[in-house]
């Protein structure tokens, strides 16, 4: 390992069921969401010190899908990216990573505020397999922007994504119980000045590279 290549204590967070009539009604979701403790996605990974985003998320679940909501506030900004699996990184773009076994294989989902989500699954950033249109497309989505310029000086808007089990393509998940999977989450853009990478669970690796499971933290579901 490098010097400076140093493994951090694992942060543990905490996603509670929430009691759902029909989890693909949004204004329900975040209804029950918003009423939740945010984690804060604020350790800057690599890029510039200074943090131009103050991003936070709150996990839930219930037995039908894994849900994530992302609450942004950014200074600059860009939504160019509009196909599944387009480069939606260079975007600005929240990211979320979880491994649902002990295989070393992990899933990663990113999304800009376009909703358009690039998901792919393997061991590291090299060897990933893509999920296909029609998985992807199981991945339900609601963008909602609180205020951008001119009429204000930045950016805040929020995604809220539903993961139904199918989209563990690689498992045999029936639905969602107490347990606990290894994640991260993050908030890039490679396209935005200044160019920024922050992460929930710090990462100490000396090149940019988010495709890292050492560093995940602790999801439980509760």
């Amino acid at each position: 390992m490098l010097q400076n290549d140093i493994l951090i204590p694992d942060k543990t967070c905490s996603a509670r069921r929430l009691q759902l009539q029909n989890v693909f009604d949004f204004d329900e979701v975040d209804e029950l969401i918003n009423r939740s403790e945010k984690q804060h996605i604020n350790e800057v990974c690599w890029g510039k010190s200074t943090i131009i985003s103050t991003v936070g998320f709150v996990a839930a679940y219930c037995p039908q899908a894994l849900i994530i909501k992302f609450y942004i506030d950014e200074s600059s900004h860009q939504a160019i990216y509009q196909h599944p699996n387009d480069p939606v990184f260079k975007d600005s773009c929240v990211e979320f990573f979880i491994a649902v076994d002990g295989s070393g294989n992990y899933y990663n989902f990113e999304f800009n505020s376009l909703s358009t989500c690039l998901a792919s699954y393997g061991k590291n950033r090299h060897n990933r397999e893509k999920l296909d249109l029609a998985q992807i497309q199981t991945i339900k989505s609601k963008i909602n922007w609180i205020e951008k310029p001119p009429s204000a000086k930045t950016y805040r808007w929020e995604i809220t994504i539903v993961l139904a089990p199918e989209i563990f393509c690689f498992n045999d998940i029936k639905n969602f119980k107490p347990g606990s999977y290894k994640v991260n989450f993050y908030k890039c853009g490679d396209d935005l000045e200044p160019l920024h990478y922050l992460a929930w669970n710090k990462i100490t690796s000396p090149e940019p590279d988010f495709h890292q499971p050492k560093y995940f933290g602790i999801l439980q579901l509760v």
